[in-house]
């Protein structure tokens, strides 16, 4: 049997098996109020397996945060609320949930912001970014700087987050640190240009993140946060002059600070695609510096996954694209069953079609025979 099926602890977690159901953006959330509702619950629950993780899609935490319409929330009791019918869902199947805390930075709009304002960032200027709007995806808003005083009240954000997290019964918490989000932003040179402590450095871009994980682990112990992080990803026009020395230095932070997990995605990949050329940090680079437990993430098939697992690259694999097309993608993969398609036209926006109508194997089979 494949070894992406042998236990493994992470953190605070047991698991009976190494695939990871990925951070998804789906923008299901119910509108008023971003917030999730029985068709998420019942989503999650589809994907759910005992002894499985799951990481939750990106959910904001705070409005300034948010980049996408129909995206959910951990600001408000009725988000909280909501996100307890989920975690209460996928716990009865015996799986182990963590919510991502997201802050998107520059990747938004002023319809998406508290009192129509202006999106923050490290840095002001930066226009030409996409960002999901209400019906269809459009032109992200130029942000201005976040003065240093702001930057302590963000980090309380995400600690407040944290602790409302864990009033709606998660497991733990990751920090979305890549694909070109504010955590991300603060990390790479080609999108901070600050001068202040926040700025320059390695060690200075690299601040905020550790500033935020500090903060959390008030909340939770840090063996239950994880870090996703995107060394060699340009999503969101993101680059960095000396990538392999920055993310080893985050990657040596996070070790020292003991988290559970670090969440590495692939150079493969960029946003939801895969990339022909293959630049060089990637989770192997990664994982002997963290020295911990390591999820790889983008573009893997069951093969793929199992050779990085074979070989120590990755202990765990993060599945995107095939979760969502098929909501046994455990079973199909443990028993090398062939895996529905994916319907990229359905990824964001819309209701059931494409998030809650994929069939699962058993069932196809019968309607075959039938």
């Amino acid at each position: 049997m494949s070894n992406l099926f042998s236990p493994i602890h992470v953190g605070a977690f047991d698991l009976s098996h190494r695939v990871v159901l990925a951070p998804l953006t789906r923008m299901r959330a119910e509108i008023p109020g971003n917030v999730p509702g029985q068709a998420m619950a019942d989503y999650y629950a589809s994907r759910a397996t005992p002894g499985g993780l799951l990481i939750a899609e990106a959910t904001y935490i705070a409005r300034q945060g948010n980049g996408g319409f129909g995206s959910p929330g951990i600001e408000t009791d009725d988000q909280a609320a909501g996100w307890r019918k989920v975690v209460d869902a996928v716990h009865a199947r015996g799986a182990t949930i963590v919510l991502q805390l997201w802050h998107v930075g520059r990747v938004s709009h002023v319809s998406l912001q508290p009192d129509g304002g202006v999106p923050v960032a490290p840095s002001e200027g930066d226009a030409g970014l996409g960002v999901l709007l209400k019906g269809r995806p459009g032109p992200a808003t130029a942000p201005r700087a976040l003065a240093m005083e702001e930057i302590a009240a963000v980090v309380e954000q995400y600690r407040a987050a944290a602790e409302r997290a864990k009033q709606a019964g998660f497991d733990g918490i990751e920090m979305h640190g890549a694909n070109g989000y504010l955590i991300d932003q603060f990390l790479q040179d080609g999108s901070n240009r600050r001068t202040d402590i926040h700025g320059g450095s390695i060690e200075s871009r690299a601040r905020f993140l550790f500033e935020v994980v500090d903060a959390v682990t008030t909340v939770w112990s840090p063996d239950r946060v994880g870090v996703r992080v995107g060394p060699s990803n340009t999503f969101n026009q993101m680059h960095d002059s000396d990538p392999q020395a920055l993310f080893a230095h985050v990657a040596k932070g996070l070790g020292d600070r003991s988290i559970a997990y670090l969440h590495v995605i692939e150079p493969r990949v960029k946003g939801n695609a895969e990339v022909g050329e293959m630049p060089p940090v990637a989770a192997e680079n990664l994982k002997p510096i963290f020295q911990g437990p390591v999820i790889a993430a983008g573009g893997f098939n069951a093969a793929d996954a199992a050779a990085i697992v074979a070989r120590g690259g990755a202990d765990l694999v993060a599945f995107g694209r095939h979760f969502i097309a098929n909501p046994d993608l455990v079973h199909r993969l443990k028993e090398k069953l062939p895996l529905n398609k994916y319907d990229r036209e359905t990824f964001y926006y819309g209701g059931a079609k494409g998030y809650s109508d994929y069939p699962l194997y058993d069932k196809t089979i019968r309607e075959e025979v039938a």
